[in-house]
């Protein structure tokens, strides 16, 4: 196998792909650990308003880009089996339903449906998201600007830690969108990317209970990380069956 190849494996793909790593379970809370960063223990993630009506104005983000950022981060939940809370915004008379995406990843899951913009002010959805148990929230919806900001902003006076998916999240312009953001950290949360999230999950290659559905997904839906996740495996099969 080539000295090129040999680098790229070292820097797109997992350890185990090439070394056959050895299962072994990641503990929360060791050395090195922080309890800044996201784990299936301590979070839930939250979709709000991901409907049809709702993503025909995003104009911040590319909507097919943002249908596949919004599977990536259900199927992310599903893996690690987060608990999640699903809301929509007059789904019969209005917006339609969520996503395929959503309930095809999120199995049997209730979907919440409200009148109410900001749906921190429906009592149904503030209950499931107690029910959780979790306080560190992990948040995408549709508009950025109006029902992501709002319910992030009473969340975080309400105690929680929220963490808002501003790529599985879109606005109807891109400015609209990063002013949003902007005010949703100003307030304290903290952004990041599904595919962030994912990986944070995920944190150490050896947890082979996941592994292969991590590395799957990123795959299928990580663009170019996926691509060279693809290559690299492809490559380095290659060079196995070369004696090299």
């Amino acid at each position: 196998m080539s000295s090129f190849i040999k680098s790229l494996l070292r820097i797109v793909t997992p350890a185990a792909i090439a070394l056959g790593i050895a299962s072994a379970a990641h503990a929360q809370g060791a050395p090195g650990d922080s309890k800044r960063l996201l784990n299936a223990q301590n979070s839930a993630v939250v979709f709000i308003d991901h409907q049809p009506q709702m993503a025909f104005a995003v104009q911040s983000i590319d909507r097919t880009l943002l249908t596949n950022n919004v599977a990536g981060l259900a199927e992310t939940a599903a893996i690690f089996k987060v608990p999640t809370v699903l809301t929509t915004v007059a789904a019969k008379g209005f917006s339609g339903p969520i996503f395929p995406e959503i309930t095809k990843a999120l199995t049997n899951q209730r979907v919440i449906d409200r009148t109410t913009m900001n749906s921190w002010e429906d009592k149904n959805f503030r209950d499931a998201v107690k029910q959780t148990g979790r306080k560190k929230l992990v948040v995408a919806g549709l508009w950025t600007e109006v029902c992501v900001v709002m319910p992030v902003l009473a969340a975080i006076d309400d105690g929680y830690e929220v963490y808002v998916v501003t790529d599985a999240s879109g606005g109807v312009t891109k400015e609209s969108h990063d002013a949003a953001v902007s005010r949703m950290v100003q307030a304290g949360a903290v952004p990041v990317t599904w595919m962030q999230v994912l990986l944070e999950y995920q944190r150490d290659w050896a947890r082979q209970g996941t592994y292969d559905a991590v590395v799957k997904l990123a795959q299928n839906r990580g663009g170019a990380y996926g691509t060279g996740l693809n290559y690299a495996k492809a490559m380095l099969g290659a060079g196995a069956s070369e004696g090299k």
